[in-house]
């Protein structure tokens, strides 16, 4: 990704554009998603909604993730794999080669997407905590803190969303 300010503007109002169109919410998220992988150049992406009373991550929309770990992604506890740790820090979190990491950051199943470069995010919006956003690319990668920021940002536009479809 150009860490350019110019291109993170671009993709915010790109992803707005989305989140704002005349389709169901889970179309919204999944071509937002669609956006953030693209400008990243990133092949594994995941969105989660947080659920304070469960104290877990349910799944919103993901891309590129293999069928048999749906049912693994579909639900994560706060505090469990990359999702779950970026929620319960509230920072990100990223594995330079999720394929060789060894640090327990990432739960082994993960290794099952093929990708090596990977970041979560955690999504915020006035401080609380809203869901997680997580892409992977399918080499190695250091995501620059740009790269975080942008995505950070990108975030907090999926959070308005998220806040928006829970008052109705």
């Amino acid at each position: 990704m150009n860490t350019n300010p110019i291109i993170c503007a671009e993709l915010l109002a790109s992803v707005r554009s989305r989140l704002l169109a005349s389709i169901p919410a889970d179309e919204q998220f999944r071509e937002a998603l669609e956006l953030i992988l693209e400008e990243y150049g990133c092949v594994v992406g995941s969105l989660h909604r947080f659920d304070p009373l469960m104290n877990v991550l349910h799944l919103e929309a993901e891309i590129g993730i293999p069928p048999q770990l749906l049912p693994k992604v579909s639900i994560i506890p706060i505090g469990k794999g990359m999702a779950g740790l970026a929620a319960e820090r509230r920072t990100p979190v990223q594995v330079c080669n999720l394929q060789t990491d060894e640090s327990g950051v990432a739960k082994p199943s993960a290794r099952t997407t093929g990708v090596e470069g990977s970041l979560t995010v955690p999504i915020m919006l006035d401080g609380d905590l809203l869901g997680t956003l997580g892409i992977a690319k399918p080499s190695e990668h250091e995501f620059t803190q740009h790269e975080i920021d942008c995505l950070m940002k990108v975030g907090a536009e999926i959070g308005e969303r998220f806040r928006m479809r829970e008052l109705g």
